[in-house]
């Protein structure tokens, strides 16, 4: 196979993996050879064009959700090192991509696996001398001393811890040790700290597959609440699970996208607008209601609460208003200088979703005019 196969499969293989912000599939850019290459969010906001692609698909796990698990007929390829790195750097220059996204399955044993990653990643930095970003997955059961390097080279790493709990991994991963998924994000920030956060300027993230093992949000959202504490999480991913043909769990019906769409706005929440977890709302089994996005059902399990008067609250309280963001309230806090905001029309030009505040607001001790939604969001 030659390396305009490899790329295109290997980065095929790469589309579960979604620890990076890239777009939709759809809006993935395809090059003369082949080659997909996924617009790209970094850590510092910046959007780049992320080659997204796994060193190799041979796996001999068998987990049951995976595409790439080992009994599924599939075809297999891998790349050396100085294939990859030397492929990754004829894109770069010529300007196609950015960054890079690595991973891999676990051919033959993890430090095998990961010493090729590795090896890909220090030819990049050494040889081709690329300064740029690059997010590299720690696989599970790796050696401390494979963080160790893994932090020192990488911009980003990531684990995906793919379950809530041991006992939830076991029903979609029998292979897997949970342990082996904690313990390298815990050497990935004590390492950190150690340098003085010189290291992994990216950080660390991690992933759950939604809906595949009977797990609830309050569940992953918990763990996740966690490792914000614990291990200084960057951010999570949620990807909701999609039957594969050809595993055993291919007849399990697909997890609703809104489901995945509340865990992104619970977490959020939790990120920038200083919810704790404890203050999300689930229902009776655990779960975000869909009927609403988690901050209105939260305004509206706390009526003493509101209205609150737009024009004397502070930051704090402005971005727990449905339909109001950081963005908006910071707007919102500099106007009020300059005069009192009486109007919805006066929030819309802040960016408020004024349909979505109005009813817990006041403006000029007035409660304003407005339409109820027949829409949730």
């Amino acid at each position: 196979m030659d390396v305009r196969q490899k790329i295109q499969l290997l980065g095929e293989s790469a589309q579960y993996d979604i620890c990076v912000a890239c777009g939709a599939n759809e809006h993935r850019q395809v090059d003369d050879l082949g080659r997909w290459i996924y617009p790209a969010v970094l850590p510092d906001g910046q959007r780049v064009s992320l080659l997204k692609v796994l060193q190799t698909n041979a796996c001999h796990n068998n987990c049951y959700y995976c595409a790439q698990r080992a009994s599924r007929d599939n075809r297999r390829t891998a790349f050396s090192p100085d294939e990859l790195a030397t492929t990754f750097d004829q894109m770069h220059r010529r300007g196609l991509v950015k960054g890079l996204f690595l991973s891999s399955a676990l051919a033959g044993n993890a430090a095998a696996s990961m010493d090729r990653c590795l090896a890909t990643v220090e030819l990049l930095r050494r040889r081709y001398q690329f300064q740029g970003y690059i997010h590299l997955k720690l696989l599970p059961g790796v050696s401390m001393a494979h963080v160790e390097q893994a932090v020192r080279l990488a911009t980003r790493v990531s684990v995906n811890l793919e379950a809530p709990s041991p006992a939830h991994l076991e029903r979609i991963a029998p292979d897997k040790a949970f342990s082996d998924l904690i313990k390298p994000m815990i050497w990935a920030h004590d390492l950190t700290v150690a340098s003085g956060r010189a290291l992994v300027p990216g950080g660390q993230t991690t992933q759950f597959v939604v809906g595949a093992a009977g797990e609830s949000d309050r569940e992953i959202l918990g763990v996740t609440s966690d490792l914000y504490r614990q291990v200084n999480l960057r951010r999570a991913y949620f990807s909701a699970f999609q039957p594969v043909p050809g595993t055993p769990l291919e007849g399990l019906p697909a997890t609703r996208p809104l489901r995945e769409h509340r865990l992104y706005q619970s977490d959020f929440l939790m990120r920038q607008y200083g919810f704790g977890y404890h203050e999300l709302v689930f229902d009776g089994e655990g779960n975000l209601p869909f009927e609403a996005d988690p901050k209105r059902i939260w305004a509206q399990h706390h009526p003493e609460r509101f209205p609150i008067e737009i024009n004397r609250a502070c930051w704090e309280e402005l971005i727990r208003v449905p339909g109001i963001g950081p963005r908006s309230a910071r707007r919102i806090v500099n106007a009020r200088r300059r005069g009192t905001l009486r109007t919805l029309q006066d929030l819309q030009r802040m960016g408020v979703a004024s349909e979505r505040s109005a009813p817990y607001v006041l403006l000029g001790g007035r409660r304003p005019a407005y339409q109820l939604s027949l829409w949730a969001s």
